[in-house]
């Protein structure tokens, strides 16, 4: 399947059943497809007039109880923040993608990874946070989007697909995970009887959900914080080669599986290379950073597809300044290769000298 018509069977499969979208390249076939698919199991489709209507149209049917999704690419993800700010702030469930772009502003249609800072620090105002899932491949995408429901359910907040239009638009075999039944869907709404607009009987509390709740404003940031702080359970990490490991390359996304494949070459050539890809961006895998041995680890390579850096505070963050950080990156829609990441891991192994073989 394409990376986005298996991330919209994917999210059918995890009980989606509202989607609210608007047009913009790479991500067109994720409503497509919904548009298509959604009416065959009971849901709804609509393709708002704008990003902000559309998300807002998530607000809405969320706050029902109702699993609902919604995507767009990089500037159209800009356009939703406020929506997602405001879903985090009334603490509502919702799961959307971003199939980012170039750029910034309006800038390419060709793939990029220049949204990192946006979906980890600052997907809106206030300083929420929320999970954000980047896979390196469609399966990974497939099975990413089918827990992202399962987490903003479990802890009624916003959760980010954050992938490109690599992924987005290759076709790869995938495996699908089971679709949940009518009655488990059913099972998963009613869950949220307590809180959400259902039609309450006069016997029952009214559900009214605010913002914040409008007072009490910092009660719910406290209440937040402690939430985020339990998401270290929840953190994936791919960690390939790194137990002798003396150069350890780091990426997410596509640029980590163009890495993966440079350090699997580097590796058949003798280099002691290893790899660490976070599958989580947010919360980030500090801890695999923390397990090197900074006594054999002598350099980090960033490489991302971004340009200035952004990826790369993460992993300075995580290294503490116990070995030298370099950057390996593209940007604007140009897409990393394997050859650049061969040549810059080459240049560093050389310049460091004695970690060749």
């Amino acid at each position: 399947m394409k990376g986005c018509e298996a991330i919209a069977e994917a999210a059918v499969r995890a009980g989606c059943r509202f989607f609210a979208g608007y047009p913009i390249t790479p991500q067109n076939e994720i409503p497509e497809y919904m548009a298509r698919r959604l009416p065959e199991v009971g849901g709804c489709f609509v393709q708002g007039e704008s990003e902000v209507a559309s998300v807002n149209m998530v607000y809405g049917a969320a706050q029902t109880g109702t699993r609902a999704m919604t995507s767009s690419s990089s500037c159209g993800i800009s356009l939703k923040s406020e929506g997602i700010s405001f879903m985090a702030s009334a603490r509502i469930p919702m799961v959307y993608v971003n199939v980012s772009r170039g750029g910034p502003g309006i800038g390419s249609i060709q793939p990029s990874q220049q949204d990192y800072l946006q979906a980890t620090k600052a997907s809106g105002n206030g300083g929420f946070r929320m999970i954000v899932l980047a896979p390196s491949t469609v399966q990974e995408a497939v099975d990413m989007t089918y827990e992202a429901f399962d987490y903003a359910h479990r802890d009624r907040n916003p959760v980010l697909i954050l992938t490109d239009g690599v992924i987005g638009t290759m076709m790869e075999p995938v495996v699908l995970p089971p679709a949940r039944s009518e009655e488990e869907v059913r099972e998963l709404k009613e869950a949220h009887r307590s809180w959400a607009f259902v039609g309450h009987g006069e016997d029952e509390k009214r559900a009214l959900i605010l913002p914040g709740r409008w007072a009490g404003q910092e009660n719910c940031c406290i209440e937040n914080a402690a939430m985020y702080e339990t998401w270290e359970k929840d953190v994936q990490v791919e960690e390939y080669q790194t137990e002798d490991a003396e150069l350890i390359v780091t990426a997410f996304g596509i640029s980590g599986r163009i890495a993966r494949s440079a350090v699997r070459i580097l590796r058949s050539q003798g280099y002691k290379i290893g790899l660490i890809r976070p599958k989580t961006v947010s919360p980030f895998p500090y801890a695999a950073f923390e397990r090197l041995d900074y006594g054999r680890v002598k350099a980090i390579l960033d490489v991302e597809m971004s340009i200035p850096a952004q990826f790369v505070y993460d992993v300075e963050l995580a290294v503490k300044g116990r070995a030298p950080v370099t950057t390996c990156l593209r940007s604007g829609g140009e897409l990393i290769t394997r050859e650049m990441v061969l040549g810059a891991a080459k240049e560093l192994l050389e310049r460091k000298g004695g970690l060749l073989r």
